[in-house]
């Protein structure tokens, strides 16, 4: 490119990554991968590197990108929240150590690097006479002489955690690095985030000791980290999303995210949200990067052990070793952090634009292949939602075999123009979700074949319905073969029939050789529908047939959850269970009263009453009921402790913890999991965690297994 080419790609892509960036942080919106949007970053540095006269204030590479949500305090950061400049190769890692030499020509410790093979070959080098200190010192500054620290880049959100006297006094994210948002609320609703501060290990030396329990006892410390979910949790949580009816996530980044910053802190309760530590940004005296991971570890923070290396070739290593075992990972690592070791160092190379100099993200390539759509078919789920999912050519993406990617609905297909034999671009969605990313026209030889959304169900060929206000076409017939599937799994599922065994592959088999049809038809099988059926034993029988009469006696919460009704989840079977007392009343309830119910609006009030209103599934309550089925009404709940909260730790040995809630839910008392100054009990079972100390120094009222179950007597 010409300098007048390069200045104006530059312009280009400044106004591209701003507007990516604007609906990431600012919007909570994502049209493209981070990958694609860490490209167009890492160009635009490189051009601006080469002409630095192109450099303006307004440039991405000058600012860490967000701005703060409306309906946050605002909060400032004592020492800004900068970001990392990110390397892709080794070439590009030299480069930025042949950097930090011009800058900061670094000093030779002959003792450190005593066993160096530099100092080998500098001793070879005496029977030709020369001066073995001048070769050894010229070899070391010319290979590396730096101290690195290496250590895993994790894939979440980042924020910073203020103690005070030791207790967790507030939490911020990154904002655009000089403000953030004060989203403390939510992040005390993560487990692995301590409430109060304890050593609780070895400290690299005593006089780091010393400093960081005085600062406990009396003084402010500064943690920083990452906010992230585990893949396992993240798969799990999108299945009960679909199971739903809900939108599903495209990786766990954007979860965490979005569970943070939002309003509700009982929203970022309900999702198994983690933190990990990387930094520290207190003094108490430590010298080295690598003694903060031992400090945060010694403080009871998870934080990733890294690796101290003094070479560049020790961090290609690292680097090679941990994308070969980043899928064996619980949660998502997109590279590698290589700071400099040395803390003194790194504060002197300052600064640069957004960057620290003495910093850089070496990532990981993107895990992206190319393949072929051989077919496209259709799903229909429990609540009749058609997804399009493309069938491919089996291709090995980050080590996983991918066959399968879904194409979400029909104007995403329309969107990405794809045709059934069209070559792809296959990703992997934040390394879990199988993703189309793009279609590849030009490898076209005129043989693919459009795919038409078809108007009537692939299952029962009755007309599918789209609602104005949705993208999803549904097949409405409650008969239908595949929505029928999907009810019973959700019907034996562990939330609410429970019926241990009986997974879907049986349900499969049972509905395949017509024994069942529908929920109530479980309730009629005995052992001799089931002996014949192939991989059916005697054992095997008897023990899904006891399974299915022990499950007959239900609660009227896991009956109304049980039932599948659409936009009703655990929370709102809670719910109408509590309001209504019965089934009864409940199946009689009119949309107007309904919605008398806290937190249920009208398109939930309608679904609950569409669906009670229905003949068909009003005939299954009483086939249900006719079949054995005993639905039990909620206890009536006491008043001998109501307006009371209890937080519980460690383990009572008489009564188990889901005993406890239920008890003290009864007798009209609250459950909290985290201890304030609004706590009335704490009560410890065997091996208490934190919340005995935050509530020792709240002074909350602490009681043991002896003293509740006085307390809860009648």
């Amino acid at each position: 490119m010409t300098k007048q080419q390069t200045k104006q790609r530059i312009e280009k892509l400044k106004k591209l990554i701003n507007h990516h960036r604007y609906l990431y942080h600012v919007l909570n919106r994502q049209e493209i991968s981070d990958a694609a949007l860490d490209s167009l970053k890492h160009e635009l540095y490189k051009l601006e590197l080469k002409y630095p006269e192109f450099i303006t204030p307004d440039s991405p590479t000058q600012r860490v990108a967000g701005s703060v949500l409306e309906g946050f305090a605002k909060v400032r950061h004592e020492v800004p929240m900068i970001s990392l400049e990110d390397i892709f190769s080794e070439e590009e890692l030299k480069d930025w150590q042949d950097y930090l030499k011009r800058l900061a020509p670094p000093v030779v410790d002959e003792a450190k690097a005593s066993s160096s093979p530099s100092l080998t070959r500098a001793r070879q080098s005496r029977a030709k006479g020369e001066d073995e200190n001048e070769i050894f010192i010229a070899s070391l500054r010319k290979s590396s002489v730096f101290d690195y620290f290496a250590e895993l880049k994790i894939d979440g959100f980042a924020i910073s955690l203020i103690y005070e006297n030791g207790i967790f006094l507030a939490g911020a994210t990154r904002g655009d690095g000089k403000v953030g948002e004060d989203v403390t609320q939510n992040l005390k609703t993560i487990e692995s985030i301590p409430l109060s501060l304890e050593i609780r290990g070895k400290l690299p030396n005593k006089e780091i000791a010393k400093n960081l329990s005085k600062l406990i006892d009396r003084g402010k410390i500064e943690i920083r980290g990452e906010v992230y979910m585990e893949k396992k949790a993240f798969e799990k949580f999108n299945e009960e999303q679909k199971k739903k009816g809900l939108p599903t996530f495209a990786n766990p980044r954007n979860l965490a995210a979005g569970s943070i910053r939002q309003l509700d802190p009982k929203l970022a309760a309900s999702r198994p949200l983690k933190f990990l530590a990387y930094d520290i940004i207190t003094d108490f005296g430590q010298t080295r990067h690598s003694q903060e991971h031992r400090i945060l570890t010694a403080l009871g923070f998870k934080t990733d052990p890294g690796r101290e290396c003094q070479s560049l070739e020790e961090i290609v290593e690292f680097w090679r070793e941990k994308a070969k075992k980043r899928e064996t990972l619980p949660f998502l690592i997109d590279g590698l952090v290589i700071n400099l070791d040395d803390n003194s160092l790194f504060k002197k190379l300052g600064v640069v634009g957004k960057t620290p100099r003495g910093s850089r993200a070496f990532k990981f390539a993107p895990k992206q292949a190319a393949t072929v759509i051989e077919d496209i078919k259709l799903q229909v789920g429990r609540t009749g939602a058609v997804t399009p999912v493309a069938h491919l050519r089996p291709v090995q993406v980050g080590g996983v075999t991918i066959t399968r990617a879904t194409l979400h609905n029909e104007d995403e297909i329309k969107r990405l123009g794809v045709k059934i034999g069209d070559t792809v671009i296959v990703g992997r969605a934040g390394d879990v979700i199988p993703d189309i990313v793009k279609v590849l026209p030009e490898l076209r030889t005129g043989k693919e074949r459009e795919f038409h959304f078809p108007k009537n169900c692939p299952v029962c060929e009755v007309k599918l319905e789209r609602p104005e206000s949705e993208v999803i076409w549904r097949c409405p017939n409650p008969n239908c073969g595949a929505r029928k599937r999907e009810s019973l799994y959700h019907f034996t599922s562990k939330k609410a029939f429970d019926i241990e065994g009986l997974g879907p592959k049986i349900i499969d088999q049972l509905i395949d050789e017509n024994l069942i049809s529908s929920a109530s038809d479980l309730f009629e099988l005995k052992e001799g529908d089931l002996i014949p059926l192939e991989r059916f034993a005697e054992k095997k029988t008897q023990n899904i047939i006891e399974a299915i009469q022990n499950s007959k006696k239900i609660p009227l919460v896991r009956f109304i959850y049980a039932l599948g009704i659409r936009h009703v989840g655990e929370e709102t079977a809670i719910s109408l269970a509590n309001f209504f007392g019965g089934i009864d009343k409940l199946r009689r309830a009119f949309q107007e009263e309904l919605e008398k119910i806290p937190d249920i609006g009208p398109e939930v009030s309608k679904s609950i009453y569409d669906w009670f209103k229905a003949k068909r599934n009003q005939k299954l309550i009483d086939d249900l009921i006719q079949a054995g089925v005993k639905i039990l009404p909620p206890e009536k709940v006491g008043k001998k402790l109501t307006g009371r909260t209890f937080v519980l730790t460690g383990t009572l040995e008489t009564i188990t913890r889901e005993e406890t809630k239920e008890k003290i839910r009864l007798l009209g008392g609250e459950i909290s999991e985290t201890v304030s100054k609004k706590t009335d009990y704490v009560v410890v079972g065997k091996g208490p965690g934190l919340k005995l100390v935050i509530a020792k120094k709240l002074g909350v009222k602490i009681i043991d297994e002896s003293e509740f179950l006085k307390l809860i007597k009648p």
